[in-house]
């Protein structure tokens, strides 16, 4: 195990490290579901490749696969790309472009080796069990938004859907998506034999949230291919007015990327229109809570029904 293979400069060092740099960088993200056989000689591998990059980020390796979000150096990028090539389990890979002002995205690089690259709570192998559901483009998911007999659901977590979600969309009440999961199948009993129409922010979590309903007995079930991020990138680029609404919240340190149109977000404590998250006050908690600049300044925010999600 080669545990030197970790940043370990402190909070502003890092921070000192970005604001000197006097270039921009590409952020973006791409996950895949492969056989990985040896998790952490690969997490390695990258590791030493990308830190020779100046790659920034947070990536997840498991034996199910990679979860990667980060930011490389502009004149680093097509290095970058071939790194990807290099690995066969990375080849050909779908890479989700973002917008990242100040380059403040990401401080340091972190690659972790977990037991699944997307925590679900599920003992068996939902792939094994079950296939997952059909992918449309973005031109193809904006196009069935409209159809009346299909239902619309997020199945990212509560707070992500505070701060943005598609017009008339089914909205999950859970923190984290395990829970998601099961209320979904719980909620979504009545429309079983509906459309069911999947989004969340890069693709990752309707890849999973599809299998699961299909091993349920949930017969017709659409996914958006790259989720909300390349939906927007599509519809800015043809002009199209976009049916997702207010922000999309990005893990990193961003925590949203800009709004679409109106902001939809409300201030924890005065009500005001906001489009961003805070972290809980309470530092053994990983919630996340609306709160605008002004009442940032006045007292930290607090969960509103208590501190339930705990640091393990």
């Amino acid at each position: 195990m080669t545990l030197f293979l970790a940043n370990k400069k402190s909070l502003a060092e890092l921070e000192k490290d970005l604001a000197a740099e006097p270039f921009n960088r590409e952020v973006a993200s791409f996950y895949r579901y492969t056989p990985i056989r040896d998790p952490q000689s690969f997490r390695d591998r990258l590791y030493k490749k990308w830190i020779d990059l100046g790659v920034l980020g947070r990536i997840y390796v498991a034996q199910e696969g990679i979860n990667a979000q980060f930011s490389v150096p502009e004149h680093q990028w097509q290095a970058f790309l071939q790194s990807l090539e290099d690995e066969p389990e990375l080849q050909n890979m779908d890479l989700n472009r973002s917008e990242a002002p100040n380059n403040r995205a990401f401080l340091k690089l972190t690659i972790k080796v977990r037991s699944k690259i997307v925590s679900d709570g599920l003992k068996e192998d939902i792939f094994l069990a079950s296939t997952i559901g059909t992918h449309l483009d973005p031109m193809s998911f904006h196009e069935k938004l409209s159809d009346p007999q299909a239902l619309i659901v997020d199945v990212r977590n509560d707070y992500e859907c505070d701060i943005g979600h598609f017009e008339n969309a089914f909205l999950p009440d859970s923190r984290t998506f395990d829970k998601v999961l099961s209320e979904l199948n719980e909620k979504l009993q009545e429309h079983k034999e509906k459309d069911l129409l999947l989004y969340c922010t890069g693709g990752i979590r309707c890849e999973k949230t599809s299998a699961y309903l299909k091993s349920k007995g949930y017969q017709s079930v659409f996914q958006l291919k790259g989720g909300i991020i390349s939906y927007l990138k599509e519809m800015k680029e043809k002009n199209i007015a976009p049916k997702f609404k207010g922000s999309m919240f990005v893990f990193d340190g961003r925590m949203a990327e800009p709004s679409v149109g109106e902001i939809i977000g409300r201030c924890i404590d005065c009500g005001k229109l906001h489009g961003k998250h805070v972290d809980c006050a309470d530092k053994a908690c990983t919630g996340l809570i609306i709160q605008c600049e002004s009442c940032a300044e006045k007292s930290p925010a607090y969960c509103p029904k208590g501190c339930t999600v705990r640091l393990a």
